[in-house]
């Protein structure tokens, strides 16, 4: 038996029929897991094309953080529809300079003001980053993490390690970015219990001593919490740790917030978790509800020494975009940043109470609702079970659940931040559900 709000055997024939034609005529290079076909969403539930409904845990890739076609968001985007589409970034308009204006108050950068650049997606901003890092740095060499997941275009994939298959075929990309493990005391790639002490001594003493000359290095782009390669939330102290290696050596701190920020974690930025200030970060995907934007947000002092013309873009500030960042922002602050707190703890309690029951869980991990449950082969073998959480997430599909993966064997919840303890509640029986299913499969 499948969920009861699946009524028709997946995939539906009008979902075969509309990936036959999409097949014809759309790029084979997107990474889709299972044939889900979207009609329409309200909230956490969509339905496909054939009227199935589903709970949506995915958002789109953290990306619906006010759910699906949130009333105020559309009212925020229909009204600035109706003044102007687009007025490219060599003018000014209103909503562009609020949202500059937002994001200051917001403080993500403590008590040090910011300014903002606007652009498009996640990747572009972490292209604006590194090009203002090397800019007022004046050097030229980066360091970045394996594991990490900063985009597809070529400076910023070559930072993306979090899958090989990401950077097949693609090489070279752009020169200057050395690897160094992200800290993660479950799956230990150094000697000693704390992972963060021993990934920064790696760097400052064998790294900087031997290889990369740390006066060259104009910035360590790291994510606050790894998102793609596995939900990984780093040790304590690691991130203070790295903020004071990057003092000593005038290496500009980089956090990619792209899926971490705007109320994921429970609090505005998961910077604010720790306490760590950056000098430059990257956000996009929740800011706009769905809709395209990106944001460069850097320290005033270091964004304020980009000439005109030094860096620019078409799109960047689109009137829509703006509205639905400035109402998004507005809904988080008020309402979904702390439900994401609260009911992300129901979730992660929920879920540890399973893995005590459950052998092929080994890891609960996360904040708010940026939250991993690495699988593996059971409580003697902690062996990643890659085919189980491949198969898993397959069957949370086809019992009305949507998911995403991560790491090599790690499922992750990132719903809208909306979400009610009921929703945790029907989650967690199709959860459970879909291992039983996925088990057997697997062990067939």
């Amino acid at each position: 038996m499948t969920s009861p709000h699946i009524k028709t055997p997946l995939p539906g024939p009008k979902a075969q029929a509309m990936i036959a034609r999409d097949a014809d005529v759309v790029s084979p290079s997107y990474p889709r897991d299972y044939p889900f076909v979207m009609s329409h969403g309200r909230g956490a539930e969509i339905w496909d094309v054939d009227g199935n409904r589903f709970l949506d845990f995915a958002a789109g890739i953290a990306v619906c953080s006010t759910g699906h076609s949130h009333p105020e968001v559309v009212a925020a985007i229909t009204e600035a529809a109706q003044g102007f589409l687009h007025i490219s970034s060599d003018y000014w308009h209103e909503g562009q300079i609020r949202l500059g204006e937002r994001i200051r108050d917001l403080k993500p950068m403590g008590d040090e003001p910011v300014m903002s650049f606007m652009c498009q997606s996640g990747t572009e901003a972490v292209e604006g980053a590194l090009k203002l890092a090397r800019y007022v740095t004046g050097r030229s060499r980066f360091i970045g993490f394996l594991g990490g997941f900063h985009g597809r275009t070529m400076g910023s994939l070559s930072f993306t390690s979090s899958k090989y298959t990401q950077q097949a075929g693609f090489f070279p990309t752009m020169p200057g970015v050395t690897h160094v493990p992200y800290p993660n005391n479950y799956r230990p790639l150094f000697a000693g219990d704390d992972q963060g002490e021993a990934v920064l001594h790696y760097i400052e003493h064998v790294l900087f001593a031997h290889n990369v000359p740390a006066k060259e290095v104009a910035g360590i782009l790291v994510e606050p919490i790894q998102g793609e390669g596995g939900y990984v939330v780093p040790p304590p102290g690691f991130l203070a740790g790295l903020r004071a290696l990057c003092d000593r050596h005038g290496i500009l701190l980089i956090f990619d917030e792209v899926q971490s920020g705007i109320g994921r974690t429970g609090k505005m930025f998961a910077a604010h978790h720790v306490g760590v200030v950056p000098d430059i970060m990257t956000l996009a995907k929740g800011i706009g509800s769905g809709m395209p934007i990106g944001l460069v947000v850097a320290k005033k002092r270091w964004m304020e020494q980009w000439k005109r013309g030094a860096h620019g873009n078409t799109y960047g500030g689109n009137p829509l975009c703006c509205a639905a960042a400035l109402a998004t922002i507005d809904l988080v602050e008020r309402e979904y940043m702390q439900n994401a707190a609260e009911v992300g703890a129901y979730f992660m309690t929920r879920l540890r109470e399973w893995q005590s029951r459950c052998p092929q869980i080994g890891e609960v991990r996360g904040e708010g609702l940026m939250i991993g449950v690495e699988l593996i082969a059971g409580h003697d073998d902690h062996t990643p079970a890659r085919a189980l959480c491949d198969e898993f997430i397959t069957r949370a599909y086809h019992r009305g659940l949507i998911l995403l993966s991560c790491g090599v064997s790690t499922v992750r919840f990132m719903p809208p931040l909306l979400i009610t303890r009921a929703d945790v509640d029907e989650a967690m029986t199709l959860l459970e559900l879909s291992m039983q299913d996925a088990m057997a499969v697997v062990h067939a």
